[in-house]
């Protein structure tokens, strides 16, 4: 589990390519990797992924074919930055939202708008997401613990401030990149259960 609070970007240092798996080695700081063992987890843009070797601050990791087919991490290349977080102990203060790691989509950012001391990203909403992400709601991009600012037919839109922007990629976006997106699982689950109560007793049915 993370909290959505991305602690930095980290550059991707060496790629190997095989047939259904990539392996990565991002280079990271001591304070990232003080106490870090493998077989831990760390999110990676978003995507939960475990730590297979470790070689000072240089951090190795797989990434099996499913989830180089369904989020963006198939697209890194030597030199791309990622969000990274390690995973949440207890006691932590939990400053965003519980964030699973598990990517639902990889979206497109369709409109970037920069009103002063601001930034606004406008993103693609897949249908089948469409009913659990609304105005003020939590979201999962890239990792960052987010609030949906609004909605629109077919798209929505998140407000991200300058720390925000220093801190994460998103200070280096551009329209077109895509992002992964993980859905609030408690948000998930009580729209889920409302949907099934109502299909099961549909109003006015006796």
């Amino acid at each position: 589990m993370y909290t959505g609070i991305v602690q930095g970007a980290y550059e991707v240092v060496q790629l190997e390519c095989k047939p259904g798996l990539n392996s990565i080695v991002l280079e990271l700081d001591e304070e990232r990797t003080r106490e870090l063992q493998i077989g831990a987890s760390v999110g990676v843009d978003g995507v939960c992924l475990t730590v297979t070797a470790i070689d000072g601050n240089r951090v190795h990791f797989d990434i099996m074919q499913q989830t180089l087919e369904l989020t963006t991490l198939g697209q890194l290349g030597r030199g791309s930055r990622v969000n990274i977080e390690r995973s949440a102990r207890y006691g932590d203060e939990i400053g965003g939202h519980g964030v699973s790691g598990h990517v639902d989509a990889a979206v497109a950012i369709v409109a970037i708008a920069t009103p002063e001391n601001n930034t606004e990203l406008t993103f693609e909403l897949p249908p089948a997401l469409a009913p659990y992400i609304f105005q003020r709601g939590f979201i999962g991009l890239n990792g960052c613990s987010l609030t949906v600012a609004g909605v629109d037919t077919g798209t929505f839109k998140v407000c991200l401030i300058p720390e925000t922007l220093r801190i994460t990629t998103f200070g280096s976006v551009v329209v077109g990149d895509r992002v992964n997106l993980e859905i609030d699982r408690q948000t998930q689950a009580i729209v889920d259960t409302v949907c099934n109560y109502l299909r099961e007793h549909p109003p006015g049915a006796e």
